[in-house]
Parts: structure tokens; sequence; C-alpha cells
């Protein structure tokens, strides 16, 4: 890992898992583990930006779920979300420049620039966005600071 980031300025990490039956019993730890080497190979070389994807769901956003969302998600997430707690958290603990973005449901759809990207909590709410616009989100993070130790809510 330390050669990947040796020489870089930013590094945006998107992580996932194939989604299975599995995952329901499973303890996740991909996220959480992958995050640490990470974060410790960006200190190592002292890359300081960070910009990370979990989800909406992760962290204080799931308490604004609502009932019925918050189950499934507990249902068959749950063990997923709890790792990217604890990826949350690393990255929040660490002295990197983080944005972390949490997109609401991902699509296929064409980037369309027109997503909404959400800061206070009170606005949150499940949806959809395209992979495309949470990439166009995360490259825009390399040098802006705007969201800069934020966890911002990505929707269309």
């Amino acid at each position: 890992m330390e050669r990947a980031v040796d020489g870089v300025d930013a590094v945006i990490q998107t992580l996932g898992v194939a989604m299975s039956l599995e995952m329901i019993f499973k303890q996740e730890h991909l996220f959480s583990k992958a995050t640490r080497i990470l974060v410790d190979a960006m200190n190592e070389k002292s890359v300081k930006r960070l910009i990370s994807v979990t989800g909406y769901g992760v962290g204080d956003s799931r308490n604004t779920m609502g009932f019925p969302l918050n189950a499934a998600f507990n249902l068959f997430l749950g063990r997923i979300y709890a790792d990217k707690d604890v990826q949350e958290r690393i990255i929040r603990n660490s002295t990197l420049d983080w944005v972390i973005a949490r997109p609401v449901g991902l699509t296929n759809g064409r980037e369309t620039g027109a997503y909404k990207v959400l800061v206070n909590p009170k606005d949150w709410r499940s949806g959809f966005i395209s992979r495309a616009d949470v990439a166009d989100f995360l490259v825009k993070q390399i040098d802006n600071d705007i969201f800069l130790k934020k966890t911002p809510v990505l929707l269309a």
C-alpha cells in the first residue's frame, strides 16, 4: 500500500462487496481492515487528502432512515454497515484531511451533475444516485475544502 500512495496528492477510496445471502450471516471486516492499512500508509508517506465512500445508513445517518428502511438495512446489510461504521471511525480519528461521501442507493445511470450534496442531518433522506454522479463528486473533492471533515449524503 505504501508504494501505491507514494508520491500522490490524494486518495479516493471506494470499496464494495458482492451482494449475496452470505452477507446476512457473515461478519465483514474488509472496510475497516483496508482503511486501517490505507490510513497508516498515507501517514507513512505524508499523503494528507482522503476521500472515502461509505454509504447512507452508516454512522449518524442511520438515525435518519426511518423504521422500515432501518429494519431492512439491519437485516440485509447490518454486518457490512457495522464494519463501515468502524471504517468511518478510523478515518475520523486520523490526522488526515478527509471527506466521507455517503451516497444513497447506487444506480448505473449516466452522469447528470444535478445531484444534491446534503450536509445537514435534517435534510438526509433515502433515494438514488448514479455511480457516475458519485464519481463526479469524489473527483471534485481532491482540491476542494468545502466538505473537509464532513460526511455529506449524496442524492439525485
